[in-house]
């Protein structure tokens, strides 16, 4: 089993800046890799980044280049730094980890608001 939980979000203007944190617990030698995802009100939920074990790295085309994943191993943490953030990316964002030889386990954090006001 692995828990995850956020934090970091909140109202930015537009143009501003958040990181999200997503510190991850227990069974954290299982994992594979470690993503966020986000869902705007009356959309789909997507994938806004991923990174892997190996340190690989992949972004939705809506936010490569101003967003970046990252994580840090001693705390057990996967970060995602957002800037020049855009009234579109209002969402609740979503940390995500994914074990099992197949992927087939996949663990979900509580969420995070983030605004983006205009």
């Amino acid at each position: 089993q692995v828990q995850l939980v956020e934090s970091g979000g909140g109202l930015v203007q537009a143009g501003g800046s958040l990181r999200l944190s997503c510190a991850a617990s227990g069974s954290i030698f299982s994992i594979n890799d470690m993503g966020w995802y986000r869902q705007a009100p009356g959309k789909l939920r997507e994938l806004v980044a991923r990174l892997t074990r190996g340190g690989s790295t992949n972004y939705a085309d809506s936010v490569r280049g101003r967003f970046t994943i990252s994580g840090d191993n001693a705390k057990n943490t996967v970060y995602l730094q957002m800037n020049s953030l855009k009234p579109e990316n209002t969402a609740v964002y979503c940390c995500n980890a994914r074990s099992g030889k197949m992927y087939e386990y996949v663990y979900w954090g509580q969420g995070t608001q983030v605004t983006v006001s205009s």
